[in-house]
């Protein structure tokens, strides 16, 4: 009985050790939850090459833009490097950006030349029915220890459990 007595209460203290873990692995900081959204749109020098989508943005979250390029998701801010065929080297250079509050995210063109010059094949490409993927995610998860590569959209998904099967998709004004 003796012996018996120490392994039941090794056992007994155990499971108070292990049952006040309080780390219930949840990404995030317990009211702000994720979210997915696409907005489509096409830039226009009527709207100084700015889409704006209404979305509620928590205080703290993070926001996350990406582009959809050839089926893939890329992030930004991203800056293209635009040659012309037949006047290679030109320097011209469009940026996409975004800003947002707590009401709306506006995505941007900006370039080092005049925009409505772009030809229709490159305003195609660049400027016009562009898709976006807007992913909020909570300030706090940024925080701890575990960080993910947000210019990886795929890990951005993972990281965040987030289904992104069926996304909304919100047209641009």
């Amino acid at each position: 009985m003796k012996k018996f007595l120490p392994v039941l209460l090794l056992a007994f203290v155990s499971l108070f050790i292990f049952s006040c873990d309080n780390d219930d692995n949840v990404v995030g900081d317990g009211d702000t939850y994720s979210k997915v959204r696409d907005a489509t749109g096409t830039f226009t020098s009527a709207d100084s090459y700015t889409l704006s989508m209404d979305i509620g943005i928590g205080n703290n979250d993070v926001v996350l833009v990406y582009r959809r390029v050839n089926n893939l998701w890329q992030s930004i801010p991203k800056t293209y490097y635009l040659d012309n065929v037949t006047a290679p080297n030109t320097g011209r250079e469009l940026d996409y950006s975004f800003d947002f509050n707590t009401q709306e995210v506006n995505i941007r063109t900006s370039a080092n030349f005049n925009q409505a010059s772009m030809s229709s094949a490159e305003a195609n490409q660049y400027l016009n029915n562009q898709t976006f993927r807007i992913v909020l995610v909570p300030a706090s998860a940024g925080k701890g220890t575990n960080t993910v590569d947000t210019n990886d959209y795929n890990a951005v998904i993972k990281y965040y459990g987030l289904n992104d099967s069926n996304v909304p998709i919100t047209k641009a004004n």
